[in-house]
Protein backbone atom coordinates (compact mmCIF):
# COMPACT_ATOMS: atom_id res chain seq x y z
CA UNK A 1 0.00 0.00 0.00
CA UNK A 2 1.34 3.30 -0.97
CA UNK A 3 1.80 6.28 1.90
CA UNK A 4 2.78 9.44 1.44
CA UNK A 5 4.46 11.70 3.60
CA UNK A 6 3.93 15.68 2.58
CA UNK A 7 6.07 18.48 4.42
CA UNK A 8 3.77 21.89 5.20
CA UNK A 9 6.69 24.22 5.84
CA UNK A 10 5.83 26.75 8.77
CA UNK A 11 5.07 30.08 6.00
CA UNK A 12 3.10 27.76 3.83
CA UNK A 13 -0.38 27.29 6.09
CA UNK A 14 -2.68 27.78 3.29
CA UNK A 15 -5.82 25.94 4.31
CA UNK A 16 -6.83 26.34 1.09
CA UNK A 17 -4.38 24.70 -0.52
CA UNK A 18 -5.41 21.91 -2.69
CA UNK A 19 -4.01 19.02 -1.06
CA UNK A 20 -6.12 19.54 1.37
CA UNK A 21 -9.64 18.90 0.15
CA UNK A 22 -9.74 15.40 0.04
CA UNK A 23 -8.97 13.11 3.07
CA UNK A 24 -6.63 10.58 2.20
CA UNK A 25 -5.84 8.00 4.55
CA UNK A 26 -2.84 6.94 2.82
CA UNK A 27 -1.57 10.81 3.13
CA UNK A 28 0.27 12.14 6.43
CA UNK A 29 1.35 15.87 6.76
CA UNK A 30 4.31 16.56 9.05
CA UNK A 31 5.13 19.97 10.34
CA UNK A 32 8.32 20.17 12.77
CA UNK A 33 9.60 23.64 14.73
CA UNK A 34 13.10 22.89 14.01
CA UNK A 35 16.69 24.40 14.89
CA UNK A 36 17.84 24.77 11.37
CA UNK A 37 14.73 27.70 11.17
CA UNK A 38 15.22 29.46 13.74
CA UNK A 39 18.95 29.55 13.91
CA UNK A 40 19.51 30.84 10.37
CA UNK A 41 19.24 34.66 11.83
CA UNK A 42 18.87 36.46 15.42
CA UNK A 43 15.10 36.50 15.19
CA UNK A 44 12.85 38.80 17.00
CA UNK A 45 10.92 36.60 19.76
CA UNK A 46 7.68 37.81 18.41
CA UNK A 47 8.51 36.39 14.93
CA UNK A 48 9.10 32.37 16.17
CA UNK A 49 6.28 32.42 18.60
CA UNK A 50 4.14 33.85 16.48
CA UNK A 51 4.84 31.38 13.56
CA UNK A 52 4.75 28.47 15.91
CA UNK A 53 1.40 29.53 17.22
CA UNK A 54 0.23 29.84 14.06
CA UNK A 55 1.17 26.44 13.03
CA UNK A 56 0.00 24.71 15.96
CA UNK A 57 -3.38 26.25 14.89
CA UNK A 58 -2.80 25.19 11.79
CA UNK A 59 -2.53 21.47 12.82
CA UNK A 60 -5.28 21.67 15.15
CA UNK A 61 -7.15 22.97 12.11
CA UNK A 62 -5.99 19.82 10.01
CA UNK A 63 -6.83 17.48 13.03
CA UNK A 64 -10.13 18.71 13.26
CA UNK A 65 -10.86 17.64 9.24
CA UNK A 66 -9.58 14.33 9.93
CA UNK A 67 -6.21 14.89 8.09
CA UNK A 68 -3.27 12.71 9.31
CA UNK A 69 -1.01 14.96 10.91
CA UNK A 70 2.82 14.26 12.70
CA UNK A 71 3.60 17.82 14.27
CA UNK A 72 7.27 17.76 15.93
CA UNK A 73 7.47 20.34 18.73
CA UNK A 74 10.89 22.28 19.24
CA UNK A 75 11.61 20.05 22.64
CA UNK A 76 10.86 16.58 21.49
CA UNK A 77 13.44 14.10 22.44
CA UNK A 78 13.00 12.81 19.12
CA UNK A 79 13.31 16.29 17.11
CA UNK A 80 16.39 16.07 14.67
CA UNK A 81 16.26 19.81 14.45
CA UNK A 82 16.51 19.53 10.46
CA UNK A 83 13.83 18.78 7.39
CA UNK A 84 16.30 15.96 6.34
CA UNK A 85 17.28 14.58 9.60
CA UNK A 86 13.41 14.52 10.68
CA UNK A 87 11.85 13.55 7.17
CA UNK A 88 14.71 10.46 6.90
CA UNK A 89 14.13 9.25 10.46
CA UNK A 90 10.00 8.97 9.62
CA UNK A 91 10.77 7.57 6.10
CA UNK A 92 12.41 4.95 8.05
CA UNK A 93 10.58 4.26 11.26
CA UNK A 94 6.80 4.68 9.05
CA UNK A 95 7.79 2.74 5.71
CA UNK A 96 6.64 5.71 3.79
CA UNK A 97 6.86 5.67 -0.23
CA UNK A 98 6.77 8.67 -1.20
CA UNK A 99 7.48 12.05 0.00
CA UNK A 100 6.06 15.58 -1.33
CA UNK A 101 6.65 18.97 -0.58
CA UNK A 102 5.33 22.57 -1.89
CA UNK A 103 7.69 24.78 -3.42
CA UNK A 104 9.66 26.87 -0.82
CA UNK A 105 9.53 30.53 -0.75
CA UNK A 106 13.50 30.35 0.36
CA UNK A 107 16.34 30.02 -1.88
CA UNK A 108 18.36 28.19 1.30
CA UNK A 109 15.06 25.95 2.12
CA UNK A 110 14.65 25.05 -1.77
CA UNK A 111 18.20 23.70 -2.04
CA UNK A 112 17.34 21.65 1.53
CA UNK A 113 14.68 20.19 0.12
CA UNK A 114 16.08 19.40 -3.25
CA UNK A 115 19.00 17.90 -2.13
CA UNK A 116 17.03 16.18 0.80
CA UNK A 117 15.33 14.22 -2.19
CA UNK A 118 18.37 12.88 -3.56
CA UNK A 119 19.35 11.79 -0.67
CA UNK A 120 16.03 9.70 0.27
CA UNK A 121 15.73 6.04 -1.62
CA UNK A 122 11.89 7.27 -2.21
CA UNK A 123 9.87 8.63 -5.27
CA UNK A 124 9.33 12.55 -4.23
CA UNK A 125 7.43 15.64 -5.89
CA UNK A 126 6.86 18.83 -5.67
CA UNK A 127 3.87 20.78 -5.92
CA UNK A 128 3.16 25.33 -5.94
CA UNK A 129 2.32 26.89 -2.99
CA UNK A 130 -1.05 28.39 -5.05
CA UNK A 131 -0.52 31.46 -3.44
CA UNK A 132 1.15 33.89 -5.39
CA UNK A 133 -0.81 35.99 -8.55
CA UNK A 134 3.24 34.55 -10.32
CA UNK A 135 5.28 32.10 -11.10
CA UNK A 136 8.93 32.23 -9.71
CA UNK A 137 10.21 32.81 -13.41
CA UNK A 138 7.45 34.90 -14.64
CA UNK A 139 9.28 38.24 -13.60
CA UNK A 140 12.69 37.41 -15.30
CA UNK A 141 10.53 36.17 -18.53
CA UNK A 142 9.03 39.60 -18.61
CA UNK A 143 12.24 41.35 -18.27
CA UNK A 144 14.47 39.24 -20.50
CA UNK A 145 17.11 41.19 -22.52
CA UNK A 146 16.13 44.34 -20.23
CA UNK A 147 19.09 46.03 -18.10
CA UNK A 148 16.65 48.09 -15.99
CA UNK A 149 13.38 45.76 -14.55
CA UNK A 150 10.81 48.59 -14.16
CA UNK A 151 8.25 47.80 -11.38
CA UNK A 152 5.51 50.74 -13.08
CA UNK A 153 5.80 48.35 -16.56
CA UNK A 154 5.69 44.86 -14.21
CA UNK A 155 2.40 46.67 -12.15
CA UNK A 156 0.58 47.43 -15.51
CA UNK A 157 1.26 44.04 -16.98
CA UNK A 158 -0.52 42.17 -13.91
CA UNK A 159 -3.51 44.73 -13.59
CA UNK A 160 -4.45 43.61 -17.29
CA UNK A 161 -3.56 40.07 -16.88
CA UNK A 162 -5.12 39.59 -13.75
CA UNK A 163 -8.09 42.50 -14.71
CA UNK A 164 -7.94 44.29 -11.98
CA UNK A 165 -9.28 47.34 -11.47
CA UNK A 166 -9.44 47.44 -15.30
CA UNK A 167 -12.06 48.38 -18.31
CA UNK A 168 -10.74 46.62 -21.00
CA UNK A 169 -7.06 47.21 -21.64
CA UNK A 170 -7.47 50.64 -19.96
CA UNK A 171 -7.10 51.78 -16.25
CA UNK A 172 -10.07 52.23 -14.69
CA UNK A 173 -9.98 55.99 -13.92
CA UNK A 174 -7.54 56.46 -17.48
CA UNK A 175 -4.76 56.68 -14.59
CA UNK A 176 -2.67 53.68 -13.38
CA UNK A 177 -0.93 54.85 -10.68
CA UNK A 178 -1.79 57.57 -7.97
CA UNK A 179 1.44 57.62 -5.77
CA UNK A 180 1.75 61.23 -5.98
CA UNK A 181 -0.94 61.83 -3.78
CA UNK A 182 -0.28 59.24 -1.21
CA UNK A 183 2.45 61.33 0.26
CA UNK A 184 0.69 63.79 3.01
CA UNK A 185 1.78 63.89 6.54
CA UNK A 186 -0.19 63.35 9.21
CA UNK A 187 -2.03 66.95 10.16
CA UNK A 188 -1.10 67.81 13.96
CA UNK A 189 -2.95 66.35 16.71
CA UNK A 190 -4.58 63.99 14.38
CA UNK A 191 -5.63 60.82 15.94
CA UNK A 192 -5.66 57.99 13.52
CA UNK A 193 -7.84 54.76 14.00
CA UNK A 194 -7.01 52.30 17.16
CA UNK A 195 -5.71 49.18 15.95
CA UNK A 196 -7.03 45.97 16.28
CA UNK A 197 -5.02 43.70 18.05
CA UNK A 198 -5.80 40.23 19.17
CA UNK A 199 -5.08 38.76 23.15
CA UNK A 200 -3.83 35.21 21.95
CA UNK A 201 -1.96 33.70 24.80
CA UNK A 202 1.17 32.06 23.47
CA UNK A 203 2.88 31.75 27.06
CA UNK A 204 3.03 27.82 26.52
CA UNK A 205 5.32 28.60 23.67
CA UNK A 206 7.45 31.30 24.94
CA UNK A 207 7.39 28.94 28.05
CA UNK A 208 9.36 26.08 25.64
CA UNK A 209 11.31 28.04 23.54
CA UNK A 210 12.47 29.52 26.97
CA UNK A 211 13.89 26.00 27.45
CA UNK A 212 15.95 26.16 24.68
CA UNK A 213 19.26 28.42 23.97
CA UNK A 214 17.23 30.01 20.74
CA UNK A 215 18.88 33.79 20.70
CA UNK A 216 16.38 36.07 20.12
CA UNK A 217 15.95 40.04 20.44
CA UNK A 218 13.33 42.14 21.19
CA UNK A 219 10.30 41.56 24.00
CA UNK A 220 7.42 39.84 24.03
CA UNK A 221 3.93 39.51 26.10
CA UNK A 222 2.93 35.95 25.64
CA UNK A 223 -0.30 36.18 27.58
CA UNK A 224 -1.80 38.88 24.84
CA UNK A 225 -0.12 38.23 22.13
CA UNK A 226 -1.27 41.11 19.27
CA UNK A 227 -0.74 39.47 15.89
CA UNK A 228 -3.09 36.97 13.79
CA UNK A 229 -2.19 33.28 14.55
CA UNK A 230 -5.04 31.31 12.35
CA UNK A 231 -7.19 32.35 9.44
CA UNK A 232 -10.16 33.98 11.17
CA UNK A 233 -8.12 36.47 12.96
CA UNK A 234 -6.56 37.04 9.93
CA UNK A 235 -9.43 37.61 8.23
CA UNK A 236 -10.74 39.60 11.25
CA UNK A 237 -7.59 41.96 10.15
CA UNK A 238 -8.09 42.47 6.67
CA UNK A 239 -11.72 43.05 7.67
CA UNK A 240 -10.74 46.14 9.99
CA UNK A 241 -8.22 47.42 7.05
CA UNK A 242 -10.98 47.33 4.88
CA UNK A 243 -13.41 49.11 6.82
CA UNK A 244 -11.58 51.54 9.23
CA UNK A 245 -8.48 52.08 7.81
CA UNK A 246 -8.24 51.67 3.82
CA UNK A 247 -10.43 55.22 3.61
CA UNK A 248 -7.04 56.90 4.30
CA UNK A 249 -3.93 54.63 3.86
CA UNK A 250 -3.24 55.64 0.50
CA UNK A 251 -3.11 59.40 1.95
CA UNK A 252 -0.80 58.53 4.62
CA UNK A 253 0.81 55.70 3.83
CA UNK A 254 4.20 57.49 3.98
CA UNK A 255 3.68 59.27 7.27
CA UNK A 256 5.67 58.43 10.62
CA UNK A 257 4.37 59.80 13.75
CA UNK A 258 6.10 59.37 17.65
CA UNK A 259 4.16 56.38 19.37
CA UNK A 260 1.43 55.65 16.22
CA UNK A 261 2.98 52.48 15.14
CA UNK A 262 0.15 51.21 13.44
CA UNK A 263 -1.58 54.25 11.20
CA UNK A 264 -3.73 52.99 8.52
CA UNK A 265 -1.85 50.40 7.57
CA UNK A 266 -2.86 46.74 7.16
CA UNK A 267 -0.50 44.84 9.44
CA UNK A 268 -1.46 41.73 7.33
CA UNK A 269 2.03 41.15 5.43
CA UNK A 270 2.46 38.48 8.63
CA UNK A 271 -0.45 36.55 7.59
CA UNK A 272 -0.09 36.52 3.36
CA UNK A 273 3.41 36.05 4.04
CA UNK A 274 2.95 32.58 6.24
CA UNK A 275 -0.22 32.21 3.72
CA UNK A 276 -3.15 32.08 6.45
CA UNK A 277 -4.86 34.17 3.84
CA UNK A 278 -3.67 35.07 0.34
CA UNK A 279 -3.05 38.58 -1.85
CA UNK A 280 -5.99 37.43 -4.08
CA UNK A 281 -8.80 37.82 -1.30
CA UNK A 282 -6.77 40.50 0.21
CA UNK A 283 -7.29 42.37 -3.30
CA UNK A 284 -10.94 41.10 -3.86
CA UNK A 285 -12.03 42.29 -0.16
CA UNK A 286 -10.31 45.87 -0.91
CA UNK A 287 -12.02 46.57 -4.40
CA UNK A 288 -15.52 45.41 -2.82
CA UNK A 289 -15.27 47.49 0.04
CA UNK A 290 -14.40 50.31 -2.54
CA UNK A 291 -17.84 49.59 -4.34
CA UNK A 292 -19.51 49.91 -1.37
CA UNK A 293 -18.20 53.04 -0.40
CA UNK A 294 -16.84 54.95 -3.44
CA UNK A 295 -18.21 58.09 -1.83
CA UNK A 296 -15.58 57.29 1.27
CA UNK A 297 -13.24 55.72 -0.04
CA UNK A 298 -11.04 57.65 -2.79
CA UNK A 299 -9.50 55.66 -5.59
CA UNK A 300 -6.21 56.50 -4.66
CA UNK A 301 -6.59 54.90 -0.97
CA UNK A 302 -7.79 52.00 -2.97
CA UNK A 303 -5.28 51.45 -5.99
CA UNK A 304 -2.23 52.54 -3.91
CA UNK A 305 -2.82 49.30 -1.63
CA UNK A 306 -3.35 47.30 -4.80
CA UNK A 307 0.06 48.66 -6.27
CA UNK A 308 1.52 47.27 -3.23
CA UNK A 309 0.21 43.55 -3.07
CA UNK A 310 -0.17 42.47 -6.77
CA UNK A 311 3.18 45.37 -7.93
CA UNK A 312 5.51 45.68 -5.21
CA UNK A 313 5.20 41.89 -3.13
CA UNK A 314 5.50 39.98 -6.69
CA UNK A 315 7.96 42.24 -7.90
CA UNK A 316 10.33 41.42 -4.89
CA UNK A 317 9.48 37.61 -5.35
CA UNK A 318 10.12 37.53 -9.00
CA UNK A 319 13.87 39.68 -8.29
CA UNK A 320 14.66 37.43 -5.70
CA UNK A 321 14.20 34.26 -8.03
CA UNK A 322 15.84 36.03 -11.16
CA UNK A 323 18.77 36.90 -8.99
CA UNK A 324 19.93 34.96 -6.53
CA UNK A 325 21.88 33.36 -4.95
CA UNK A 326 24.39 35.91 -5.98
CA UNK A 327 21.75 38.81 -5.29
CA UNK A 328 22.88 37.96 -1.48
CA UNK A 329 26.69 39.05 -1.90
CA UNK A 330 26.16 42.34 -3.64
CA UNK A 331 28.14 45.17 -2.13
CA UNK A 332 27.69 48.35 -4.55
CA UNK A 333 29.49 50.56 -3.04
CA UNK A 334 31.46 48.22 -0.79
CA UNK A 335 30.30 49.28 2.35
CA UNK A 336 32.42 47.64 5.03
CA UNK A 337 30.64 49.15 8.57
CA UNK A 338 28.85 47.56 11.59
CA UNK A 339 25.56 48.49 12.64
CA UNK A 340 25.96 50.77 15.74
CA UNK A 341 25.06 49.30 19.12
CA UNK A 342 21.49 51.35 19.78
CA UNK A 343 20.38 48.93 16.70
CA UNK A 344 19.44 46.79 19.13
CA UNK A 345 18.21 48.44 22.11
CA UNK A 346 17.17 51.83 20.76
CA UNK A 347 18.95 53.89 22.54
CA UNK A 348 19.95 56.79 20.67
CA UNK A 349 19.45 60.64 20.93
CA UNK A 350 18.00 60.80 16.97
CA UNK A 351 13.98 60.62 18.03
CA UNK A 352 13.45 59.08 14.23
CA UNK A 353 15.87 56.51 15.31
CA UNK A 354 14.69 55.96 18.39
CA UNK A 355 10.76 55.60 17.62
CA UNK A 356 11.57 53.29 14.87
CA UNK A 357 13.62 51.18 16.39
CA UNK A 358 11.98 50.63 19.70
CA UNK A 359 8.51 50.16 17.80
CA UNK A 360 10.21 47.45 16.17
CA UNK A 361 11.85 45.86 19.04
CA UNK A 362 8.07 46.26 21.05
CA UNK A 363 5.80 44.99 18.56
CA UNK A 364 8.44 43.12 15.68
CA UNK A 365 6.79 45.90 13.44
CA UNK A 366 7.54 49.26 11.44
CA UNK A 367 6.16 50.24 8.18
CA UNK A 368 7.70 50.97 4.85
CA UNK A 369 8.90 54.42 4.85
CA UNK A 370 10.61 53.44 8.55
CA UNK A 371 12.12 50.83 7.32
CA UNK A 372 13.10 52.36 4.38
CA UNK A 373 13.57 56.23 5.48
CA UNK A 374 14.53 55.87 8.82
CA UNK A 375 16.73 52.85 9.98
CA UNK A 376 17.79 52.08 5.72
CA UNK A 377 18.60 55.56 5.41
CA UNK A 378 20.94 55.71 8.31
CA UNK A 379 22.53 52.25 7.53
CA UNK A 380 23.49 53.71 4.29
CA UNK A 381 24.50 56.97 5.09
CA UNK A 382 26.94 55.51 7.40
CA UNK A 383 28.44 53.01 5.05
CA UNK A 384 27.42 49.68 6.80
CA UNK A 385 27.93 46.21 5.33
CA UNK A 386 24.96 44.91 3.15
CA UNK A 387 25.21 41.92 5.41
CA UNK A 388 24.90 43.27 8.54
CA UNK A 389 21.75 45.20 7.41
CA UNK A 390 20.06 42.03 5.17
CA UNK A 391 20.38 40.66 9.21
CA UNK A 392 18.94 42.90 11.34
CA UNK A 393 16.05 43.57 9.20
CA UNK A 394 15.20 39.42 8.50
CA UNK A 395 15.59 38.91 12.27
CA UNK A 396 13.48 41.90 13.81
CA UNK A 397 10.49 41.76 11.51
CA UNK A 398 7.54 39.38 11.83
CA UNK A 399 7.37 39.64 8.11
CA UNK A 400 10.32 39.29 6.99
CA UNK A 401 11.23 36.18 5.14
CA UNK A 402 14.25 36.28 2.60
CA UNK A 403 12.62 36.37 -0.25
CA UNK A 404 10.81 39.69 0.26
CA UNK A 405 13.10 40.93 2.68
CA UNK A 406 16.36 40.75 1.16
CA UNK A 407 15.50 42.63 -2.39
CA UNK A 408 13.62 45.63 -0.47
CA UNK A 409 16.90 45.35 1.97
CA UNK A 410 20.11 45.16 -0.14
CA UNK A 411 17.84 46.15 -3.61
CA UNK A 412 15.52 48.90 -2.26
CA UNK A 413 16.93 50.74 0.47
CA UNK A 414 20.47 50.01 0.37
CA UNK A 415 21.12 50.43 -3.16
CA UNK A 416 23.71 47.10 -2.93
CA UNK A 417 22.51 45.82 -5.82
CA UNK A 418 23.85 49.15 -8.29
CA UNK A 419 20.39 49.95 -8.95
CA UNK A 420 18.66 46.53 -10.36
CA UNK A 421 15.40 47.13 -8.01
CA UNK A 422 15.74 51.32 -7.42
CA UNK A 423 16.74 53.56 -10.29
CA UNK A 424 18.63 55.69 -7.44
CA UNK A 425 19.84 55.23 -3.84
CA UNK A 426 16.95 56.60 -1.19
CA UNK A 427 18.88 58.31 1.43
CA UNK A 428 17.58 61.72 2.84
CA UNK A 429 18.66 64.52 4.90
CA UNK A 430 16.94 65.97 7.82
CA UNK A 431 14.48 67.70 5.65
CA UNK A 432 12.51 64.94 4.10
CA UNK A 433 11.99 63.47 7.58
CA UNK A 434 10.47 66.34 9.02
CA UNK A 435 8.86 66.69 5.96
CA UNK A 436 6.81 62.97 6.57
CA UNK A 437 6.96 62.84 10.42
CA UNK A 438 6.33 64.69 13.30
CA UNK A 439 9.80 63.47 15.02
CA UNK A 440 12.02 66.42 14.69
CA UNK A 441 10.45 68.94 16.68
CA UNK A 442 11.28 67.29 19.84
CA UNK A 443 14.67 66.10 19.01
CA UNK A 444 17.73 66.36 20.82
CA UNK A 445 19.61 67.21 17.12
CA UNK A 446 18.29 70.38 15.75
CA UNK A 447 17.21 69.37 12.23
CA UNK A 448 18.17 72.57 10.04
CA UNK A 449 21.67 72.53 11.18
CA UNK A 450 24.35 71.27 9.27
CA UNK A 451 27.37 71.42 11.36
CA UNK A 452 28.18 71.72 14.98
CA UNK A 453 26.72 71.07 18.23
CA UNK A 454 23.40 69.70 18.26
CA UNK A 455 23.36 69.47 14.19
CA UNK A 456 21.36 66.42 12.91
CA UNK A 457 23.58 63.28 11.85
CA UNK A 458 21.32 62.96 8.70
CA UNK A 459 22.80 66.50 7.13
CA UNK A 460 26.36 66.11 7.13
CA UNK A 461 26.24 61.80 6.46
CA UNK A 462 23.76 62.96 3.38
CA UNK A 463 26.60 65.17 1.75
CA UNK A 464 29.24 62.57 2.73
CA UNK A 465 27.25 60.03 1.14
CA UNK A 466 27.43 62.05 -2.16
CA UNK A 467 31.16 62.83 -1.81
CA UNK A 468 32.06 59.70 -1.00
CA UNK A 469 30.22 57.75 -4.11
CA UNK A 470 30.83 60.53 -6.34
CA UNK A 471 32.25 58.04 -9.10
CA UNK A 472 29.75 55.67 -8.66
CA UNK A 473 26.61 58.41 -8.54
CA UNK A 474 27.88 61.15 -10.50
CA UNK A 475 26.41 60.35 -13.83
CA UNK A 476 23.33 59.01 -12.48
CA UNK A 477 20.43 61.16 -14.13
CA UNK A 478 17.85 61.04 -10.97
CA UNK A 479 20.19 62.75 -8.69
CA UNK A 480 22.56 64.98 -10.89
CA UNK A 481 20.45 67.54 -9.02
CA UNK A 482 22.34 67.14 -6.03
CA UNK A 483 25.50 67.11 -7.32
CA UNK A 484 24.92 70.17 -8.91
CA UNK A 485 24.04 71.40 -5.23
CA UNK A 486 27.34 69.73 -3.63
CA UNK A 487 29.82 71.50 -7.10
CA UNK A 488 28.67 74.80 -6.30
CA UNK A 489 29.36 74.95 -2.44
CA UNK A 490 31.89 77.19 -0.57
CA UNK A 491 35.02 74.83 -0.04
CA UNK A 492 35.18 75.68 3.44
CA UNK A 493 31.54 74.81 3.55
CA UNK A 494 31.96 71.27 2.24
CA UNK A 495 35.06 70.60 4.60
CA UNK A 496 33.00 71.38 7.91
CA UNK A 497 30.38 68.89 6.31
CA UNK A 498 33.14 65.78 5.79
CA UNK A 499 34.54 66.79 8.94
CA UNK A 500 31.19 67.08 10.80
CA UNK A 501 30.20 63.90 9.30
CA UNK A 502 33.92 62.28 10.23
CA UNK A 503 33.32 63.08 13.69
CA UNK A 504 29.41 61.21 14.40
CA UNK A 505 31.30 58.18 12.01
CA UNK A 506 34.00 57.64 14.37
CA UNK A 507 31.02 58.07 17.70
CA UNK A 508 28.47 56.51 16.00
CA UNK A 509 27.46 54.45 18.90
CA UNK A 510 27.35 57.79 21.47
CA UNK A 511 24.37 59.42 18.70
Amino acid sequence: MSKTLRLILGDQLNSNHSWFKTIDDSVTYVMMEIRSETDYAHHHIQKVVGIFAAMQEFKNDLLSKNHNVIYIYINDNDNLESFEKNIQNLILKQNFTHFEYQLPDEYRVDLDLKNLCKSILISSSVVDSEHFFTTRSELGDFFEGKKIYLMESFYRAMRKKHNILMEGDKPLTGQWNYDGENRKKLPKNHKSTSPLVFNNDVSNIYDELAKTDVKTIGTIDSKNFVWPINREQSLQLLDFFATECLPLFGSYQDAMSPNEWSLYHSRISFSMNVKMISPHEVIDRCIEEWKKRPSEIEFNQLEGFVRQIIGWREYMRGIYWNKMPEFAKLNFFNNQEKLPNWFWTGKTKMNCLKDAITQSLNYAYAHHIQRLMITGNFALLAGIHPDEVDAWYLGIYIDAFEWVEITNTRGMSQFADGGIVATKPYVSSASYIDKMSHYCGSCFYKKAVKTGEKACPFNSLYWNFYDRNEKKLGKNPRIGMMYNVWRKMKPEDKTALLQQADFYLKNINEL
